[in-house]
């Protein structure tokens, strides 16, 4: 049986290509190009994850907001979290999975909400807005 590709450090990487909407291709096909794992600061961040989402790439912008959840400070890991999650969210309500999406919202729409209340840096967001948007796409893309 094969196992995973991992890194220097063991952590599990995917070198199999990848479709847009993150799922692994055979080996020799050409999929999306792989987003950077390097840490961005937090305005960055989110330029480049808006971007993906924008570009029907929203597996990919959970991959840079994942790598800010788990770089930036605890304080803010919720925000990063939640807002990785709403990409999930998008991702499977693209790949016609109504159940996870809802799922990946509502664990999302948590993780932001406290957040909210924490106080903490916003980076110019309207998490509820934020949220209404990502639960009207998951309408769309689910019907």
């Amino acid at each position: 049986m094969a196992t995973r590709d991992r890194d220097e450090e063991g952590r599990a990487r995917q070198a199999r290509p990848r479709d847009a909407l993150g799922r692994p291709l055979p080996h020799g096909e050409k999929g999306v190009e792989p987003v950077s794992e390097v840490p961005m600061p937090p305005e960055q961040t989110l330029e480049v994850a808006r971007e993906l989402v924008c570009a029907g790439r929203p597996f990919s912008a959970h991959e840079v907001l994942e790598v800010r959840w788990k770089t930036g400070p605890d304080s803010e890991r919720p925000l990063w979290q939640g807002l990785a999650q709403l990409c999930v969210a998008l991702t499977h309500a693209a790949r016609g999975n109504a159940i996870g999406a809802d799922r990946l919202l509502e664990r999302g729409a948590r993780h932001l909400v406290a957040y909210r209340e924490s106080s903490g840096p916003l980076y110019g967001l309207d998490l509820d807005a934020l949220i209404a948007d990502v639960r009207a796409r998951i309408v769309v893309e689910s019907a």
